[in-house]
């Protein structure tokens, strides 16, 4: 394997480097450095580097780097000196020592693609990013259900007193029996007590009715929901009749005359005193089924999910109340309301709800049968032409509204911990969801616990709140956000490893909740917003981007509110990975038009501010192209802020770089080629120092960790491969300008070693992937022009196959030294 061209001139100008010409001959120097460069320094790069650099790699290590590898810039200078035009090279401190370190002090402190991805989708559908109004007094009459969306005070369903017979005809013609109905059937007629339990909307009271009605002839009667079993005497029984009694969820209630003082917010006021309810056993059973008996009557008692259900489910009187499917509910409504009309009628509503359309507006994978019914009432007065299009889609649009509305209204009452404490952990784990749709349950579980601390004391500063440690168990948690749990993969960057996923039944569902919260009730946006920022200080990238990226899409709902509560307390604070989430957020809050501009004005200002904490975030902001507007505008806005930078300010250069490199990654990368190499071509030290320590970037760091807020779906099937790779697989058309690049920073004296180390890297990388060897042995003749240039290569190459620890493998080796001797005939 020898060079059979002519010797190029050693005083080519074109060629100042580091005089590798004599490095195909020099094995004992590639048997020195093989272990220390080769061996770990390239895709792992926390190898035996650590032992000299890692343990410096602290938020200031760059400025002592230049200390530390004195020797090394000292061989810098040596090799310019060598130099064919005699120039003499300026003594700096070597920027490109940091080339290898990240904006948060490591490659791959950004996290993988998948995980940003993934929570852009989350936002993506918008549907919570206008305000919510409801008409009228909040009560909705759908079927046989009657149900408020108000809720500020949560008063029964139903008036105490006899269920009217036109309710229960309605209810004969559009029931669906549940699963298990005979056995409710049997159980109630032989123990004259049942307890349905479920979520509210999923056909619990419909069954309890049904159940009443077929046993009592339709003598049903409701009990009120203000009172317990416990408080049930005889005289409020109906002989023969049925009765349904729907639990509260609080846990407190009322008494009446018992005065007491209690705190709230500035001074003291008298309040009404509470006391804890009964807690419901078997034993409050027996006796109200002994009641029942002998008034012979029946009763059926409401319960919603939760450890109360979980208990009675293990007893002989509870028994789970499954929905029944939301197809055959919509059916028999749509039938009941359209029964009149036309045969066709039936079949045109059923496809009218079909349409893709009407169901992205809904935004839910399953209705619940109180969902379905408001859904037939809409279909089949969309069919009659009572509605439009953009009605129905209104309609359709403000079901998942209704069930955050739902949700929280009047969460916190009764206004004290721990009364208050199931209500409020509901309710953060709603929110956790939301801001972790698709992730980890351990994540979203952990941030829901640390976001009802911040609840609880708010509401009640004088009594901190402590941890459950066996509440709701991990099965049964999930319903109360009307969320499941799934297998899945958790993207690491250059490894998936499997967790147990928790997702919401529906992408819209997550934007109503964040929507709800931070819309309707303004108190409950300074806990929110301190929880946020807590996230974002959490090194895990699976933790500070969701909550970064769900903090841009709050600041793009109240840029006024959003930007000083969760976004500059970030960005002033001297923690990499908060400046990154402060960065992240603004970039999100800028995908919304209408905010763009004032983004655009705080980048502006933070990259001339004297602050340098805040130019830093002004850069890394830079590269998700959103806030500027466009490719173009960010490469502006970074090269404003180097060009007034000395050339050798690596805490400005080192972001800037891994921007530049963010946006070779954003799906354009044509036009981030050319301005590179027009800073090549303006002269100046410092901007071409960031070209370089860009080009070195490209090179070493993996494709996924360089993600950013817009899809680039070419990119996905490289995303653990270096950028560099990624993009000779995608862009071919690019190689040429590619190379061009690569080839000024390896021959350039003060970045040569650095670049020849990250190329030696993506080497190995590539020796492991034959796709990717492939397109780099067509990569390496654009880099072997001359005579120098393949000495260089095949001196890089006979150092990584002599490293004593980890030889590269010979066969790809030779394929390498082929594709550079190839470059000789180009």
């Amino acid at each position: 394997m020898s060079d059979q061209d002519d010797a190029a001139p050693q005083s080519d100008s074109s060629d100042a480097g580091h005089g590798h010409g004599d490095r195909a001959d020099a094995p004992d120097r590639g048997g020195d450095r093989g272990g220390d460069r080769g061996g770990d320094r390239g895709s792992d790069r926390g190898g035996g580097r650590g032992s000299d650099r890692g343990s410096d790699r602290g938020s200031d290590r760059g400025g002592d780097r230049g200390d530390r590898d004195r020797d090394r810039g000292d061989r810098d200078r040596d090799g310019g000196s060598e130099r064919g035009d005699g120039a003499e090279q300026p003594r700096e401190p070597s920027v490109f020592a940091a080339a290898d370190r990240g904006p948060l002090g490591g490659e791959s402190d950004t996290g993988g693609a998948a995980t940003a991805r993934r929570a852009v989708r989350t936002w993506a559908s918008g549907a919570a990013d206008r305000l919510t109004t409801i008409h009228g007094d909040g009560t909705v009459f759908e079927g046989n259900q009657i149900f408020a969306l108000y809720g500020s005070e949560r008063t029964a369903h139903f008036v105490q007193g006899p269920v009217p017979p036109e309710t229960l005809d309605h209810l004969g013609r559009v029931y669906c029996a549940t699963s298990g109905y005979r056995r409710m059937r049997d159980r109630l007629r032989d123990h004259r007590v049942l307890v349905l339990c479920g979520e509210p909307g999923s056909g619990r009271k419909a069954t309890a009715l049904a159940l009443l009605d077929e046993l009592t002839g339709g003598k049903v009667f409701r009990l009120d929901p203000r009172h317990g079993v416990d408080e049930i005497t005889e005289e409020v029984l109906q002989e023969s009749g049925g009765h349904l009694l729907e639990l509260l969820t609080e846990d407190v209630r009322e008494a009446e005359g018992e005065p007491r003082a209690a705190r709230s917010g500035r001074g003291e006021h008298t309040a009404v005193a509470r006391r804890s309810v009964t807690r419901l056993s078997e034993l409050h059973l027996d006796r109200f089924g002994d009641l029942l008996r002998g008034r012979d009557a029946y009763g059926v008692v409401l319960v919603e999910n939760g450890e109360l259900a979980d208990r009675l489910l293990r007893g002989r009187y509870g028994m789970y109340c499954a929905p029944p499917p939301a197809d055959e509910v919509l059916h028999r409504h749509l039938w009941n309301q359209l029964r009149a009309e036309s045969d066709d009628a039936l079949g045109d509503a059923r496809a009218r709800g079909a349409r893709r359309d009407v169901v992205e507006a809904l935004g839910l994978e399953e209705l619940r049968p109180r969902e379905a019914a408001r859904l037939a009432d809409h279909l089949a007065r969309h069919w009659r032409g009572e509605v439009t299009d953009e009605e129905l889609l209104a309609e359709c649009a403000s079901f998942v509204r209704s069930q955050a509305r739902e949700w929280f209204a009047g969460a916190d009452r009764p206004g004290a911990v721990p009364e208050a404490l199931p209500a409020l952990n509901a309710g953060a784990f709603r929110i956790a969801v939301a801001v972790f749709n698709g992730s980890a349950y351990s994540l979203a579980a952990e941030a829901a616990e640390l976001l009802a601390w911040e609840l609880a004391v708010t509401l009640d500063p004088e009594h901190p709140p402590g941890r459950r440690l066996f509440g709701t168990h991990a099965e049964h948690r999930p319903v109360q956000a009307r969320a499941v749990l799934e297998d899945g993969e958790l993207d690491l960057g250059p490894a998936k490893v499997p967790v147990r996923a928790v997702r919401f039944q529906g992408e819209a569902l997550a934007g109503a909740v964040l929507g709800e919260i931070w819309h309707g009730y303004h108190n409950v946006r300074g806990p929110v917003a301190r929880w946020l920022r807590s996230l974002c200080d959490d090194p895990r990238p699976e933790v500070w981007v969701r909550a970064s990226i769900a903090a841009g899409v709050l600041c793009s709902w109240d840029w006024i509110h959003g930007f000083r509560e969760l976004v500059v307390p970030l960005a002033v604070t001297d923690d990499p990975v908060a400046r990154m989430a402060a960065a992240t957020a603004l970039a999100e809050s800028a995908r919304d038009p209408r905010v763009r501009p004032a983004v655009a004005d705080v980048l502006k200002n933070w990259a001339a501010s004297d602050d340098e904490m805040l130019v830093r975030t002004a850069l890394l902001a830079h590269g998700y192209v959103l806030a500027a507007g466009g490719v173009s505008g960010s490469l502006d806005a970074i090269a404003r802020v180097v060009r007034a930078r000395e050339a050798t300010d690596i805490e400005v250069l080192v972001p800037a770089a891994f921007s530049v490199a963010r946006l070779l990654a954003c799906g354009e990368p044509a036009p981030v080629l050319r301005r590179l190499r027009q800073w090549l071509e303006d002269g100046r030290l410092n901007l071409a120092n960031l070209v370089h320590l860009a080009v070195i970037r490209a090179l070493s760091t993996r494709t996924t960790h360089l993600w950013g807020l817009r899809e680039v779906p070419e990119l996905d099937g490289h995303a653990a491969r270096p950028l560099m790779v990624a993009l000779l697989a995608t862009r071919p058309e690019l190689a040429p300008e590619l190379a061009a690049l690569l080839r000024s920073t390896l021959t350039t004296a003060r970045s040569g070693e650095s670049a020849l180390e990250a190329l030696g890297g993506m080497l190995r990388r590539a020796a492991k992937d034959p796709e990717s060897l492939g397109l780099v042995c067509a990569f390496l003749p654009r880099l072997a022009v001359d005579r120098r240039d393949r000495d260089r290569l095949r001196g890089l190459l006979n150092e990584l196959v002599r490293d004593r620890d980890r030889p590269l493998d010979r066969g790809a080796a030779r394929r390498m030294w082929d594709a550079v001797t190839e470059g000789a005939n180009r």
